[in-house]
């Protein structure tokens, strides 16, 4: 396909108001989604006493068993379990075996609360599996909580870390506030290594319920003892919203940002919250990350790149990138939402890169080809690249930090991929 009729396929940022403008640059989404099974599973593993039950085909039941076949489920009998449904529970409904599965799941493994989650062909017969919950958490005292996985209204697995997250809201009962935090939304990487949990601790501020990166059923439920919660990663904005309607708990959005100035405002309101004096190495950690950037600006000035997939939140990184004097070329994403929307004005003010869905590294050979960029943020296959002058900059590592140490990580790694590629580029003109 000519490169130039293959890029005018695309939208550009300006004129996408939601993801259902974006378009797709083939039939299908390289490697593939994932479905929300997986999303649902991966929020319970963190979950150390809890158990999915997962209903549905033995498809759906031998992918989230394999998924689940960790140490951290216990294995092929940990706490992940099926009932599978057959051309009768299709026809005349699931319930009744159901609910006979679950008097088995009593009986062998005892456990503080079960994840019923559906699958597709459950959301299609209509099974009520909300009221099945209820019924079960009143007859067996325990916290049974449902979670709709159907993949047919999504595109990838976050939405099954969402409501699972979300539904840990009926596990919580009120509490007397102690001043500590809860931090909602960890899911992949170390809290405990990040710069914000160091401050935390600095400060003798504690950190309650860490959903859902390791945590108990009861931890869950004295949740709401917290003064503040931080929302690490957007799957949990919904939990933390319900928790401020349901129990007056103010939260603050402190997702892996890299502009100093929103982390120092993140800071601040914590700080502010808590009624606490802002530590003097804050003050200190943020003129450093200033430093950074200003020393290094004009070698990034003009790079340009696309956007794939980073540990970094999507909108609020190509803002820093614009700001600093980068060129975003191409910008891969699966949401955008209200909050976006003052990023990706900000974007606009200087750049109106071409826009498509995640996960889709295959067609773009023939954008690279048309649009060189001399970078790729995300997952790539870096011989690839490599052949076409283009380096990938990699910021798995930051999956691990919060606040003013992921500025200067991510500065770092731009300096280190621009080099890369300069020396590819190199590499090619002469022949090598």
């Amino acid at each position: 396909m000519n490169t130039k009729s293959f890029v005018s396929k695309l939208k550009t940022l300006k004129e996408t108001e939601n993801v259902k403008d974006l378009v797709s640059l083939t039939h299908y989404l390289f490697p593939g989604t994932h479905c929300p099974l997986m999303g649902a599973a991966l929020a319970v593993r963190g979950i150390k006493d809890a158990l999915i039950m997962l209903i549905g085909t033995e498809e759906c039941a031998y992918y989230t068993k394999t998924l689940a076949m960790s140490k951290e489920f216990g294995g092929i009998k940990g706490r992940c379990v099926s009932v599978i449904l057959d051309n009768h529970d299709v026809t005349f409904g699931s319930v009744d075996k159901t609910e006979m599965a679950f008097e088995e799941l009593i009986d062998e493994y005892n456990p503080s609360c079960v994840f019923l989650v559906t699958t597709c062909v459950i959301e299609i017969i209509g099974d009520d599996m909300d009221s099945l919950a209820d019924k079960l958490t009143k007859q067996y005292s325990i916290p049974v909580l449902a979670v709709h996985t159907e993949h047919f209204k999504c595109q990838d697995h976050i939405p099954g870390v969402e409501r699972t997250i979300t539904a840990c809201i009926d596990i919580m009962k009120e509490q007397s506030k102690d001043g500590s935090v809860n931090v909602l939304g960890q899911r992949l990487g170390n809290f405990s290594t990040t710069e914000l949990c160091s401050i935390l601790k600095n400060s003798s501020i504690e950190v309650g319920l860490m959903l859902p990166s390791g945590c108990t059923v009861n931890e869950i439920e004295v949740a709401p003892k917290a003064a503040l919660n931080i929302v690490v990663n957007h799957t949990a904005l919904p939990l933390a919203k319900e928790m401020k309607k349901r129990f007056d708990i103010p939260y603050i959005a402190f997702t892996r940002m890299a502009e100093p100035n929103r982390i120092m405002n993140a800071y601040t309101v914590i700080f502010n919250t808590l009624n606490k004096e802002m530590p003097e190495i804050l003050y200190q950690k943020y003129e450093s990350a200033k430093e950074k950037v200003d020393n290094e600006i004009d070698k990034l000035k003009d790079i340009g790149y696309i956007y794939g997939n980073t540990p970094f939140d999507t909108f609020e990184l190509n803002a820093f990138m614009t700001d600093i004097g980068m060129k975003p070329l191409l910008i891969q994403f699966s949401r955008l939402s209200e909050e976006d929307n003052l990023y990706k004005n900000i974007i606009l003010e200087k750049n109106n890169p071409y826009v498509t869905k995640t996960a889709n590294i295959a067609p773009l050979q023939h954008v690279y080809d048309e649009l060189k960029p001399l970078l790729y943020l995300g997952h790539e296959y870096p011989d690839r690249l490599r052949k076409k002058g283009m380096a990938i900059v990699r910021t798995d590592r930051a999956n691990s930090m919060l606040g003013f140490e992921t500025t200067e990580f991510f500065i770092e790694q731009l300096l280190i991929s621009i080099k890369e590629a300069l020396d590819y580029r190199n590499e090619i003109e002469i022949g090598v």
